[in-house]
Order: C-alpha cells, then sequence, then structure tokens
C-alpha cells in the first residue's frame, strides 16, 4: 500500500463511502511523500497521510503554540494527557511549534481500515479543538 493507492480508493468512493464522508485526495511529493485529505465540509481541517514501509502515520494539525493562552499551556497539556486514553485511534504530539492528533495503522491495514481511521482521526480532531477552546486565544 502506498499514498497513491490510497488517493485511487478514497476518490474512487465518492458517495459509497462506510463512513459517509467524501474524500478529497492531493499527493504532495518531496522527501517523504505525503497524502492530503480533505473531508468535504471538514477543508480547515486536512489529514496528511505518509507510508513506511511497516506503517500508515495519519497526522492533523489543530493549532499553533502561540494560539495558546500563555497562562493555560500546563493546563491544556494536563487535559491532553487525560483525553488521550479514551479517545480512539488517536493520540497527541507537537511538531514543531503545532499541536497535532495522529493515528497510525499497520501498512497490511485494509482500505476499509485506513477509511475508519480517517474518520475517527477527523471526528476526534473537531471533538479536541472544541474540547481545548478555553485553552485557545
Amino acid at each position: 500500500m502506498n499514498i497513491h493507492t490510497i488517493a485511487d480508493h478514497l476518490n474512487s468512493l465518492a458517495d459509497n463511502s462506510d463512513t459517509g464522508m467524501s474524500f478529497d485526495c492531493q499527493p504532495i511529493s518531496g522527501e517523504v511523500d505525503v497524502l492530503q485529505i480533505s473531508i468535504l465540509e471538514r477543508e480547515e481541517l486536512p489529514i496528511f497521510v505518509s507510508v513506511t514501509e511497516d506503517q500508515i502515520i495519519c497526522i492533523s494539525y489543530l493549532w499553533d503554540v502561540d494560539e495558546v493562552k500563555p497562562d493555560c499551556i500546563n493546563d491544556m497539556h494536563e487535559s491532553m494527557l487525560e483525553m488521550n486514553i479514551p479517545m480512539p485511534l488517536s493520540s497527541f504530539s507537537k511538531i514543531g511549534d503545532k499541536y497535532v492528533v495522529f493515528g497510525a495503522l499497520s501498512i497490511n491495514s485494509s482500505f476499509a481500515d485506513v477509511e475508519h481511521e480517517l474518520a475517527v482521526l477527523s471526528n476526534n480532531a473537531i471533538e479536541v479543538i472544541d474540547d481545548m477552546s478555553d485553552f485557545l486565544l
């Protein structure tokens, strides 16, 4: 499986997605090829997918460090840690100055598994932004 086969599959689903979501996939060439996946009506929160030899990584960028109220950063981190386990299929991280939510799958995952991960990650990103809004400027 690679980003091109994932893109072909998701783009071919149209309205026949098991998740009820419509995907728009755009490959981004670079040192590591990445697939940018936008979900209809959620274009502001694209998911970026990369494929390695043994896993598929799915990442959604949430907010920048400078969007966090300075006096709330420790409370936000505490809340994120507490939310990490009960949030299915997703975890938090920080890449440079950006907070992200991500999930990983085996390279042997089915297309249905990938579609499910993308749907859950998108739903979790929206939920996290809502839940953490008190900590953001």
